[in-house]
């Protein structure tokens, strides 16, 4: 028996020097060192590494943010998730261990006459026909990892794990900007009720004004007609915005894991306000932090596993089984100590022969999907990118937009209020008066659009960039 375990561990030893795949490494040359539209700075910084809570400072917003985080279904389904990993990755490590079974086995058996174990029974006299046996051992088999198939099987246990993580953490950035970009449309279908309402009442103003110059005989019957019809095109805004409004508290409501109610804002839509220039820092920060990316390079972890694991079931597998118990032909001596105890040990080494093209197959298969993961992970990479670039771009001319609707709303309010004076002292007419009110309704109405469609990118910035986890 010493010869033997002797030999084995001069066969593990030798083997386990033996490295069966190599791993393929994240690839770094898909990360390219700015973004394009980024303001060139030495600030490495991202806003991304800011808590949410420290970018999102409404108060009405934080606790409806911090409802969809703990409520959502979704975020509820990846902690199970991560739970379920959890059980698997633990579970996995028990891998390393020998399996122990407890055998108890109690048996009789009465053999032919005329049969070999018949004849000894009446060769040898025992008096009786029976031949019983009693056994209660302990069996133990363990497999020595010479190829690391059980180090790679814990390896894509964690990353499996790590995935759910950051599958976790990707749920959470989407939800921290929809419930923001929602809620800053909440605002903006505020601010476009009272436009609208506001409009209503000088729109019904003027044809107030209409109506009376028209029993004085100064218009006609016509620009009664124009002016009313003005007033119920302001007016059928109204409940365009109402029903709009209802509609996304609906939403906001259960994506925070609620029913659908009124959601609580304590601000008008210009009271929000984030900093002139955020700061993007530089990609690879973006690459490690965002959860998308994270899990597309873990994926590539799983695959590095798959293929060692694959390549290990090609080579000889050496396995050391043990058992040690008590055996007896009589009950009554079953438990006689020393005299029933009995062992035995055995060790092998297992080469596959009619299952290796099988085993090539799927090692094949394994690479084949390894190279996948590295091209899943380079379009990630890309794909995260250009989504930081089309924030950086969409808040830059926003913000240009911005400017050039303010003015002309400036323009079009004072247009307004020139041509209702002139109307009144009759230097203008009627028509000069609709068309300079149904300007600034667009205009007012397309500035707070422009204004919701900044906070919107801001919070698109903040989670292309990874930020909203934290």
């Amino acid at each position: 028996m010493k010869n033997i375990l002797s030999s084995l561990a001069i066969a593990l030893v030798v083997l386990a020097g033996c490295k069966v795949s190599k791993d393929v490494a994240t690839p770094t040359d898909a990360q390219p060192e700015t973004f394009r539209n980024a303001v060139a700075t030495g600030d490495t910084s991202s806003i991304a590494d800011l808590q949410w809570k420290n970018f999102f400072t409404d108060a009405a917003l934080q606790k409806l943010i911090d409802s969809a985080i703990v409520k959502n279904y979704d975020m509820q389904v990846a902690v199970k998730n991560i739970e379920a990993a959890e059980l698997q990755f633990k579970q996995v490590k028990w891998n390393y261990a020998p399996s122990v079974g407890l055998n108890v086995t109690a048996s009789t058996n009465r053999p032919s006459d005329n049969s070999i174990n018949g004849l000894s029974i009446n060769q040898y006299g025992i008096g009786t026909k029976h031949i019983e046996d009693y056994n209660a051992n302990l069996a133990l088999s363990w497999e020595a990892d010479i190829w690391g198939k059980i180090r790679n099987q814990n390896r894509q246990a964690l990353a499996q794990y790590l995935q759910t993580t950051e599958a976790k953490k990707a749920i959470q950035t989407s939800i921290v900007s929809s419930v923001s970009q929602g809620y800053y449309n909440l605002l903006m279908l505020d601010e476009q009720l009272e436009i609208a309402k506001k409009n209503v009442k000088l729109n019904d103003s003027t044809l107030r004004i209409i109506k009376l110059q028209y029993d004085a005989g100064q218009v006609t019957l016509l620009g009664v007609q124009q002016a009313q019809a003005q007033l119920e095109a302001a007016a059928q805004l109204v409940p365009q915005f109402e029903r709009d409004i209802n509609v996304q508290e609906n939403g906001l409501s259960i994506l925070a894991g609620r029913l659908p109610n009124a959601i609580e804002r304590n601000v008008t839509l210009n009271d929000i306000t984030f900093p002139d220039a955020l700061s993007a820092g530089i990609p690879s920060a973006m690459v490690s932090r965002r959860p998308d990316v994270r899990s597309s390079e873990l994926a590539l972890n799983i695959a590095n596993a798959r293929v060692g694991i694959t390549k290990a079931q090609l080579y000889p597998s050496l396995t050391i089984t043990g058992q040690g118990g008590l055996n007896s032909f009589k009950s009554s001596n079953w438990f006689n100590i020393p005299a029933s105890l009995f062992g035995t040990v055995a060790g092998g080494i297992a080469q596959p022969l009619f299952q290796r093209k099988q085993l090539r197959t799927q090692y094949e298969v394994a690479k084949v999907d390894r190279e996948k993961s590295v091209i899943q992970f380079r379009q990630s990479v890309l794909n995260a990118v250009g989504e930081v670039s089309d924030a950086l771009v969409r808040l830059q001319k926003l913000k240009e937009q911005q400017t050039i609707a303010a003015n002309r709303v400036k323009t079009l309010q004072q247009a307004t209020t020139n041509a209702s004076m002139l109307f009144k002292n009759g230097l203008a007419n009627y028509l000069e008066v609709i068309t300079a009110q149904s300007n600034v309704l667009q205009g007012e109405l397309e500035l707070a659009s422009i204004k919701m469609a900044q906070l919107s990118a801001n919070a698109e910035l903040y989670r292309s960039l990874g930020g909203g986890w934290k």
